[in-house]
């Protein structure tokens, strides 16, 4: 009988019966023991069965051979992904295997609000048959995390962009220029351009390896912020905005070896200053994209940012401004130029095909045939510049941010300020020095110095001291023991109103204020004035780092700051910066080109302002700077789609038209009023609509105007108007939605 050597079973037989001890042994064959023959107990188990074996603690090792080679089929089978019914783009291909069938686009096109640069011809049952499927064109669609965000003036905006950088506008031409006025979204829609190049293109794989975005030092942070606020990490941008020269070189040779598909850092951002420096280490290689940010700075092609950047090697660039070129035709080619040589010729041949015709024709003495060729030009001009430029005014932002009112309020001088301005124009004499029929550098000088005293006599105080040509015998007319270590805003009218705004605004709302000038010196002037009213302030100028400014930025535009005022210098920071956190702003003085101020008084009616805004524009009645503002109004666009820059005095100034500057009206409420010649209104008063016949200047039709306290709207100015205001303009952003005349 066999028994089963299964430890349990052993166990039994054990404490059941000690005699079953012993082991077992199968029963011998009679026959065979009659043989004699000695066999194992081999011979009498089951051909058919293995017996049983008997476990023990040894481990039983397996054969090397045979481990490996269940391995090998382990790792030889194709990978799967583990998800049910998972039917993406792997599909049941293996890793590094070649999809088969027609290529897709990178994201659906058809799927709702799915922004479409490209699509494919479409083809007939017969080319389906016989087109390649390995060259097949694809769809380019914008990532919808961007164009779920994006505004339809800005789906516009990206369109455009695209169809030109990729030579489908102008064939053979890759470049354009994005003239936007302010807050409209400009950086938004180059993001997006940037991204969707990196990624996809037509023939199935990405259009351009890197980009380059070069911009004014105090916007390389907020270019770097805002990449990844849009992209929210799905890519991992360079921004140098300081370091040793070694450290930035290292870097930007980083950059520039970059390789691949996947390029780990596609996005340079980096300042003009730099870029000039260090431009032979990016000279080396080449860039798929370049974004020139506030590209204005590049109106003259003599100077060395322009002549880096356009040694670049890259065709496609893109050029980013927001504000109109107005007169210098010379300026205006360099920036097409730079975006598409060749497209308007040589510098000559634009000379003298359009520049030298368009000149003649808007001369005064032009004939009829002289004046009918420039128009002509000018048209040609304009259709060659709308295949390869998009202009979009501020209108359309009415439809998304709260009301903006734009006041110019004209402040009378003080006592004081009167005697210096009419002193100086009797010794400083610059209108004699304009009959000898050239423009001095004291002439210039002294529009210089009877600026500044319109700001506030502080200012000229040294030049009092010292007896300065225009200044004898001026430090008498300061009152007794007077010193410019304190600020008294007494002295100066456009001060003076100033103080009131602050000090009621303070007091009777949550809002925050930005004051803006063009002289550091006034600046100095606003820090005294905001330390003796215990006023918390920053200050933004030439002298702050990169880094600072960027910091300094975020924290006054946090709802909880404590700042209540942001100083800022216009040449420093009147470009770009985003001071939404304020809803007030206080243009201190006039400049001479109108971009600039139109650039700084865009800095707080933009994208995420939540309150209604109010622009002071403060001018002193009767003086230069009323000057400055009429010049700024009776300017004639040579176009609506080119880019403003500079405009010196010497240039754009008769010398009939300088003689005025050097006058002092003292009985007028307002000089640029009468200039006008307005007939809207009557015994003083505005008349709405106005009368038939009216000839008031267009540039100023919009603009409502008083004489009057009670025709502000303004409780703010409303308080500041017996202190020194004598008139004010007007304007609503809204006039046209909300229907007010």
């Amino acid at each position: 009988q066999r028994r089963s050597l299964a430890p349990s079973q052993l166990a039994k037989r054990k404490a059941g019966d000690e005699d079953e001890e012993e082991d077992w042994q199968p029963p011998t064959s009679r026959k065979r023991q009659k043989a004699g023959e000695a066999e194992s107990a081999e011979c009498y188990r089951s051909p058919f069965r293995r017996p049983l074996a008997q476990l023990t603690n040894r481990p039983q090792c397996l054969d090397s051979s045979q481990h490996e080679a269940f391995i090998r089929s382990i790792l030889s089978k194709p990978f799967k992904v583990p998800i049910p019914n998972y039917k993406g783009p792997l599909g049941l291909r293996s890793l590094g295997v070649k999809r088969a069938g027609l290529r897709r686009p990178l994201h659906d096109p058809f799927e709702e609000g799915a922004l479409v640069l490209y699509e494919p011809p479409v083809l007939s049952a017969h080319d389906q048959l016989k087109i390649d499927k390995d060259k097949a064109p694809v769809h380019v669609v914008v990532d919808p995390v961007l164009s779920r965000v994006l505004r339809p003036h800005q789906r516009e905006g990206v369109k455009f962009l695209w169809d030109c950088v990729t030579s489908r506008r102008i064939p053979g031409s890759h470049g354009c220029i994005m003239a936007d006025e302010m807050g409209l979204g400009k950086t938004l829609q180059c993001i997006t351009l940037m991204w969707t190049l990196l990624r996809q293109s037509p023939d199935c794989k990405p259009e351009i390896e890197k980009a380059v975005v070069v911009s004014p030092s105090s916007l390389v942070r907020n270019w770097y912020n805002e990449v990844e606020k849009w992209l929210g990490g799905r890519i991992q941008p360079l921004a140098i905005d300081g370091g040793s020269k070694e450290e930035i070189d290292r870097k930007l040779v980083g950059f520039m070896n970059q390789r691949g598909l996947r390029v780990p850092s596609p996005i340079l951002i980096i300042s003009y200053e730099t870029f000039r420096l260090h431009a032979e280490v990016l000279q080396k290689g080449s860039v798929g994209l370049v974004i020139c940010d506030e590209g204005h700075r590049l109106k003259n092609s003599e100077n060395q940012t322009y002549q880096a950047l356009n040694s670049l090697n890259t065709p496609r660039r893109v050029l980013i401004s927001g504000t109109p070129i107005q007169n210098d035709l010379l300026e205006y080619f360099s920036l097409v130029h730079f975006v598409n040589s060749g497209i308007l010729g040589t510098a000559q041949e634009f000379k003298r095909h359009f520049e030298m015709p368009i000149l003649k024709g808007r001369d005064a003495d032009a004939s009829e045939t002289e004046r009918h060729k420039g128009e002509e030009r000018l048209k040609e001009l304009i259709s060659i510049v709308n295949r390869c430029l998009i202009r979009r005014t501020s209108d359309i932002l009415s439809k998304y941010l709260p009301v903006k009112i734009e006041q110019v309020v004209c402040c009378r001088l003080t006592p004081l300020q009167t005697e210096l301005y009419k002193n100086f124009l009797k010794q400083a004499k610059p209108v004699e020095e304009l009959k000898e029929g050239k423009i001095s550098v004291s002439s210039l000088s002294s529009i210089t110095s009877l600026k500044k005293l319109c700001n506030h006599p502080a200012l000229i105080y040294d030049k009092c001291v010292e007896e300065e040509e225009g200044f004898m015998g001026a430090l008498d007319l300061f009152p007794a023991g007077y010193s410019t270590k304190s600020v008294e805003p007494q002295l100066s009218g456009k001060m003076l109103v100033l103080d009131y705004i602050l000090a009621v605004t303070k007091s009777t709302s949550s809002d925050k204020v930005v004051l803006v000038s063009n002289y550091t010196q006034t600046l100095d002037l606003f820090e005294k004035l905001c330390r003796n009213r215990r006023y918390l302030y920053v200050r933004l100028d030439g002298t702050m780092s990169i880094k600072k400014r960027a910091k300094i930025v975020e924290r006054f535009n946090s709802p909880s700051s404590p700042e209540f005022i942001f100083m800022l210098s216009s040449k420093a920071g009147g470009c770009g910066l985003n001071l939404i956190g304020a809803n007030r702003l206080v243009m201190f003085d006039p400049d001479w080109n109108p971009a600039n101020d139109e650039q700084a008084m865009a800095r707080v009616w933009r994208d995420g302002q939540r309150k209604m805004c109010y622009i002071y524009r403060l001018l002193s009645t009767g003086t230069i700077e009323e000057k400055i503002f009429q010049r700024q109004t009776h300017k004639k666009a040579l176009s609506s789609c080119v880019v403003d820059e500079e405009q010196d005095v010497e240039r754009h100034f008769s010398l009939g038209e300088l003689k005025e500057l050097f006058t002092l009206n003292e009985t007028t409420t307002s000089d640029t009023h009468d200039k006008l010649k307005c007939r809207r209104c009557v015994n003083g008063h505005q008349v709405r609509p106005p009368p038939a016949g009216s000839d008031c200047t267009s540039d100023l039709s919009q603009w409502h105007h008083s004489a009057e306290k009670r025709g502000l709207q303004d409780s703010v100015l409303r308080a500041a108007w017996d202190a020194a205001v004598t008139f004010t303009f007007h304007h609503h952003s809204h006039e046209e939605q909300r229907g007010i005349p």
